[in-house]
């Protein structure tokens, strides 16, 4: 495979999951690998898995498709349009000797037909590839359909998921396949595989796409401070870095808790969040796991820093946020925890609001200079706007991205930068304009009574 030295126009083709996180992934890992990316933003329709870009180099291309958890394939674009005769004419006007090297009679090829919510027959792909300008594509080499040295595809966009397709295609590409992404990933770390699980265990896609964003690499430093079962930091493991995570809840992080999984009545002896490491042999990027409260920062000393922080603070829906400390209720009661007060401290609810202030103040006193902060901000879908982010004078917002959960509420992935070194008698802490909580919990929003309908535009 060889690579380019000139500006070359790509194109990315988006598997259909996860797709309102693709911009945010695809800038965080150009900005990771230092390339010089041109998304051509005026023209970028979130829902449309075709995205064309400029890159430098090839090789750009192939780091890219390294990391990458959203796009299925990256292809050296040469020709597109949104007909086949204005493809044809884009095509004719490409660089001829970029595709000379490929139609060399030492080299082997096929050429692939693929569209895009519409179903085309076997007979139609080989009618599509007959009627391929051959004055243009002066292929000589042989055709080897199980093995080629090169592939190449035509595609076709016949509109949106969901949408009732036309007769002819809204955009039609020729180009080069380079390689594949990392959707294979998801697979091999497929929860059902995992180890060790709980009720809120993220999902592997978005745990290495929350990687991606905070642009984990070797030897990056990484921390989550409501670890859970590890999942978000056994992703950032999995790109090189090595991690540590705190939780507030014991039983949890020892293995004590009610099992997840169905007809499972009690958790296996060596069932920790450590053994999900060993399951993937990334046992030397586990530094440790502590049970400890995340609000108490002084547990950390002033020159720990960490290279990312990615994290998924409980909502209340099915894990409740707790913290050290107590209610006035509960001053006349007695519990445990009044038996043994040294080692069992009382907990009491920690709000919503609270949780993402103290976090943001944690991550700009403890990230390294241009380290990134990436979490999940549960959201009223009717009531949410852009004052409901929480803010902090040394972190700087990088992306913001929806995912729906349902027709009332959804839950945002917030990727946050430090760009301003934090002092401690400076005035610097994190605040919020309208407190997206204060008149109700996650919980009351959602599990309340609306009219809302299901709509991803609204």
């Amino acid at each position: 495979m060889s690579a380019s030295s000139r500006t070359c126009r790509y194109l990315l083709y988006f598997a259909n999951e996860h797709i309102e996180f693709k911009i945010a992934e695809l800038k965080s890992l150009a900005s990771l690998y230092n390339i010089k990316l041109d998304l051509h933003e005026a023209c970028i329709d979130k829902k449309d898995p075709f995205l064309v870009v400029d890159l430098p180099s090839e090789d750009g291309a192939i780091q890219i498709m390294s990391r990458t958890l959203l796009v299925r394939s990256a292809y050296e674009l040469w020709g597109q349009g949104k007909s086949h005769e204005e493809m044809y004419r884009n095509l004719a006007a490409f660089h001829t000797d970029r595709m000379a090297p490929y139609f060399s009679a030492n080299t082997t090829f096929k050429i692939m037909v693929e569209s895009f919510n519409k179903t085309i027959t076997q007979k139609e792909k080989v009618q599509r590839i007959e009627e391929l300008p051959q004055d243009i594509l002066k292929f000589e080499g042989k055709v080897n359909l199980k093995n080629p040295v090169h592939i190449f595809t035509l595609m076709e966009y016949y509109g949106h998921v969901g949408t009732t397709p036309p007769d002819k295609p809204l955009a039609v590409y020729f180009g080069r396949w380079i390689c594949d992404g990392q959707r294979d990933k998801i697979s091999y770390f497929n929860l059902q595989k995992r180890h060790f699980i709980a009720n809120t265990t993220m999902d592997p896609g978005l745990s290495l796409i929350m990687s991606n964003l905070a642009r984990v690499k070797q030897n990056s430093l990484v921390f989550d401070p409501f670890v859970g079962t590890g999942s978000l930091l056994v992703s950032a493991a999995h790109h090189g870095a090595y991690i540590i995570g705190t939780d507030i809840d014991y039983l949890l992080l020892h293995a004590k808790s009610k099992p997840s999984r169905a007809r499972q009545k009690k958790r296996a002896s060596d069932e920790s969040v450590q053994a999900n490491f060993g399951q993937y042999r990334l046992e030397s990027q586990y530094l440790d796991v502590l049970v400890a409260d995340a609000s108490c920062h002084k547990l950390w000393r002033p020159m720990i820093h960490f290279d990312a922080i990615i994290t998924d603070p409980p909502y209340g829906i099915r894990e409740g946020a707790k913290r050290v400390g107590k209610d006035a209720e509960d001053e006349e009661k007695s519990s445990l925890q009044d038996e043994f007060p040294k080692r069992i401290p009382r907990l009491r609810d920690y709000h919503l609001s609270d949780i993402f202030l103290d976090l943001l103040d944690f991550s700009a006193k403890h990230l390294q200079m241009h380290g990134r902060l990436v979490y999940w901000l549960p959201v009223d879908r009717l009531d949410y706007k852009e004052e409901n982010l929480p803010s902090h004078p040394c972190l700087q917002l990088i992306a913001n991205c929806e995912q729906v959960l349902n027709s009332k509420v959804s839950r945002r992935l917030i990727t946050m930068e430090k760009v301003r070194e934090f002092q401690e008698n400076g005035g610097m802490t994190a605040r919020v304009e309208v407190d997206h909580y204060q008149d109700a919990t996650f919980r009351e929003r959602y599990f309340r009574p609306t009219n809302l309908t299901n709509d991803e535009d609204n």
